[in-house]
């Protein structure tokens, strides 16, 4: 059988494919998060496109842009933004339980500063975002692929963080958390090694706090310190 030769299109996709950070399973979504993708989303939700955001016309005004990536159930996000409305937050998140929860949470409370992309953000940070754009990104507790094999997987490793810092502005910051000390030590290694980063403590932040936003405590992170879990943050600022 003849070779398909492929198109410059189709070799641009190749090029540009990535192991993802997640799986997409099949789990739980509650009728409450399933109204909310329905009825509330539309209010919130930016639509993945291949191409830069008008992030004005987004928001619907000008204001600093923090990223999220993985906001999980939205507990996290909706606390900052809450405390510091002059800022815009964009949140990534695929699974549809945690989008809905986020949706509902965001009608209850009234807030306008969030929205929220349904896809990969390491395509949306690629094809979305101009460089040296952002105020901040943050990356709490990604899903820290436990097993050696899996560690591919993990989202804070190059050549995203690379990627990711040109589209910070000088002066802006990345804020990472992770239970996971193993995790935490990759952390460390990859944004130490950034040359367009620099390290706003000596070693791990004393503190869940960064220059624009202070991360709030979870009940995620409040019940594994309880049960004897370590924390770790890093805050890294843009050169």
């Amino acid at each position: 059988m003849e070779k398909k030769e492929l198109t410059p299109e189709e070799l641009e996709e190749l090029k540009q494919r990535h192991i993802r950070s997640f799986v997409m399973r099949k789990g739980h979504i509650s009728n409450a998060q399933k109204r909310a993708l329905e009825e509330a989303l539309p209010r919130y939700a930016v639509d993945y496109e291949p191409k830069l955001l008008d992030f004005n016309a987004a928001f619907g005004r000008e204001a600093p842009v923090v990223l999220e990536i993985g906001c999980g159930m939205g507990e996290t996000t909706c606390a900052i933004a809450a405390a510091h409305p002059e800022i815009n937050f964009l949140g990534c998140e695929v699974f549809a339980a945690g989008v809905g929860a986020l949706a509902k949470r965001l009608d209850e409370m009234a807030l306008t500063n969030v929205r929220i992309v349904r896809h990969d953000a390491v395509e949306v940070v690629r094809d979305m975002i101009p460089e040296n754009f952002l105020a901040g990104v943050h990356i709490y507790f990604p899903d820290p692929w436990r097993k050696a094999r899996h560690h591919k997987r993990r989202l804070v490793a190059q050549p995203f963080i690379g990627m990711l810092v040109s589209r910070i502005a000088p002066g802006g910051y990345i804020h990472c958390a992770t239970d996971w000390e193993n995790y935490s030590e990759q952390m460390m290694e990859v944004l130490s090694a950034e040359p367009k980063l620099r390290n706003l403590h000596e070693g791990f932040s004393p503190v869940m706090a960064n220059p624009l936003c202070e991360r709030p405590q979870t009940k995620f992170q409040a019940r594994g310190e309880r049960l004897g879990h370590g924390i770790w943050d890093l805050v890294f600022i843009r050169q």
